[in-house]
This record gives C-alpha cells, sequence and structure tokens, in this order.
C-alpha cells in the first residue's frame, strides 16, 4: 500500500493499524530500514515475526514508541542517562536498552530483564504506533540474516506471502540501523554502531563504553556474527589494488565478480565505486547497492572497506558481519 511519507494518509494507516490490533503483521518504513512491526505488548503477535522472518528466539527485539512519554509503558526504570540522550537524539536512530516491564513478553527481550527502546523519526512509523495504540515490536523487514531493506521492494524479496500489508513509503533515508545503547550500567555502553556516533554520544553524555559483555542473553539485535548478508558471497579487502587482484583471481576461475571500490575510479574493472566519500550518504546507499549487485548473477562481491574511524563505525561493522561464514 502507497503511502505518503511525510503526511500519511489516516486511511491507510488505520487499516495498518487494524492488522497490528488483530496480531498481524504490517512492513513499513522508518529512517533507517523498513520495519516488521507487530504488536509489541502480544507474545502471540510477536511470535508471527519470529516465524515470518525465521529469527531465533535468543535474538530480541526494539520496541517502538511514537513519543518519548510512553517509554514508562515498556520500560520500569528511565535513567538519568535515558533521558539526556533520548532529548537529544529523539526521535531518531538511537536505541536504548533499559530495565523492562513485566508487562513486556519474554519473547521480545529473549527471556532478559532489559528491553531495548527506541522512537523513529519518520511520520508513518510514528503514525502507525499511535494509530495502533501499543509499542511495536520491529526488527528489520527481511528474512533473518539477509539483507535489510531500505525499500518496499526488498521487503517483498523475502516476505511476500508471509506478512500482511507493506507500507509503501519510498527509500529510507538512514540505510543503517539504529545505534544501539545499553543505559543500565554506570557508564553507557554502545552494543550495535550506527548512524549516532561514539563522538556524538560522548558529546552529551561523557564517557561511552563500546562492545558487548558476555552475559548469556543478548540484550540487543545485531549481535550475530553472520548478518546483514547478501545470497552472493561477499569478499572484503583493505585496499583498490587487493580489490582488483580479487576480481582477477575470481575472473580465472571462471567466476564473475563485481567490486565495490572505495576511491576506484568507475571502471568497467570496478563498475562500482563507492556510492559517496561521506558516510552518511555510504549508509543510506549501501544495503540498496548490494541488492542490486544481489540480483546481478554475479558469483561474488568484493567490497573495498572504509577508514577504519569513528564516522565509518556502523558500515564497517554492516559489511564484516556480511561478509562472514556461518
Amino acid at each position: 500500500m502507497k503511502v505518503d511519507p511525510t503526511n500519511p494518509e489516516s486511511d491507510v494507516i488505520g487499516r495498518a493499524a487494524a492488522v497490528v490490533r488483530s496480531g498481524g503483521l504490517v512492513a513499513f518504513p522508518t529512517e533507517t530500514v523498513y520495519g516488521l512491526g507487530a504488536n509489541g505488548l502480544s507474545a502471540a503477535a510477536v511470535a508471527g515475526i519470529f516465524e515470518a522472518k525465521g529469527r531465533p528466539s535468543t535474538n530480541p527485539l526494539i520496541l517502538h514508541v511514537s513519543d518519548a512519554s510512553e517509554v514508562l509503558n515498556v520500560a520500569a526504570a528511565w535513567p538519568a542517562t535515558a533521558q539526556t540522550l533520548a532529548a537529544r537524539f529523539w526521535p531518531g536512530p538511537l536505541t536504548l536498552v533499559v530495565p523492562k516491564r513485566d508487562s513486556v513478553p519474554n519473547i521480545v527481550t529473549a527471556g532478559g530483564p532489559t528491553v531495548a527502546v527506541r522512537c523513529p523519526n519518520h511520520a508513518v512509523a510514528r503514525a502507525l504506533i499511535r494509530a495502533a495504540g501499543v509499542p511495536l515490536a520491529a526488527p528489520s523487514a527481511n528474512r533473518s540474516t539477509e539483507l535489510s531493506p531500505t525499500r518496499a521492494e526488498h521487503v517483498l524479496k523475502g516476505l511476500n506471502g508471509r506478512i500482511a500489508i507493506v507500507l509503501d513509503g519510498g527509500p529510507c533515508s538512514g540505510g543503517l540501523e539504529s545505534t544501539v545503547v545499553d543505559v543500565t550500567g554506570e557508564i553507557p555502553r554502545v552494543l550495535r554502531p550506527g548512524l549516532i556516533t561514539v563522538p556524538m554520544l560522548e558529546a552529551v553524555c561523557g564517557r561511552v563504553e563500546v562492545g558487548t559483555k558476555s552475559e548469556g542473553v543478548a540484550r540487543a539485535p545485531g549481535q550475530m556474527v553472520k548478518h546483514y548478508s547478501p545470497r552472493t558471497p561477499l569478499v572484503l579487502v583493505d585496499r583498490a589494488d587487493e580489490a582488483e587482484r580479487a576480481r582477477a583471481a575470481a575472473s580465472r576461475l571462471g567466476l564473475r565478480a563485481v567490486v565495490v571500490g572505495f576511491d576506484l575510479p568507475l571502471t568497467a574493472a570496478s563498475m562500482y565505486r563507492a556510492m559517496m566519500f561521506e558516510p552518511d550518504q555510504y549508509a543510506a546507499d549501501l544495503y540498496a547497492v548490494l541488492h542490486e549487485l544481489d540480483n546481478g548473477r554475479y558469483d561474488q562481491i568484493v567490497v573495498e572497506m572504509p577508514p577504519d574511524t569513528p564516522e565509518w563505525a556502523a558500515v564497517r561493522d554492516r559489511l564484516t558481519r556480511a561478509a562472514a561464514r556461518e
């Protein structure tokens, strides 16, 4: 169903919200990627997400609210750091991990004591949450471990026939999943890098730590070694000359390889250069380009990695997980 991304039609949103209230699944755009939404307070509805995606039960979900005032419906506590970060970055691509209320089903949190919460910065997403009257549990709208969707057609590529409605609000502007920050400890901890970078966080709340702790239960999505992957094998290299050697080696084996270069000129050898040298634009285009290449009948996709700096941390994280072997 087509929907205006800035001024969503009330009848379209109403139909989608009715599906959510009845326990069904609706894919919808956010400023990061398309989400697959269900009533986040219904264990049965959330189970439908796991079934449609083929998602392991150990991988928790994010609950989406339409306004910061709604967080205490799902959070048992709202630390001062959470308040500070939400005041600066919400609505936006930042997910905060806080203690959960008993009303949040264990299936949402993989049985853990915390819940991940976000207020998206997209008119369609927020209108759907308001109309449904419940927080939306919403991972990316794709089959588990596969490429995240930034357009409605990407959603249909993996979930057609498995969900009730896709709200087509056009391409997502951000292109990568949200930054996830655990604020339950003394020092905030980044569990998943995203569009909100570590320097941006530290400018607001001081020192932050990076990386997950071994706690037995995952507190946030995006922790699996293999994730965000095209079906075509992905190979990562550090330099342009390595990328060309990888392409040539594939050719000698009779394989058709394509190179996504970071600073290569656009040539027949590279075919694709980096979408842009700016991290935000690269992030916005990354999944769309990988979806396009995945449909191109290549045997291999070779990607030259961007610089190892905080601004590129989210892109490097997604590429590393996309290239991982199970």
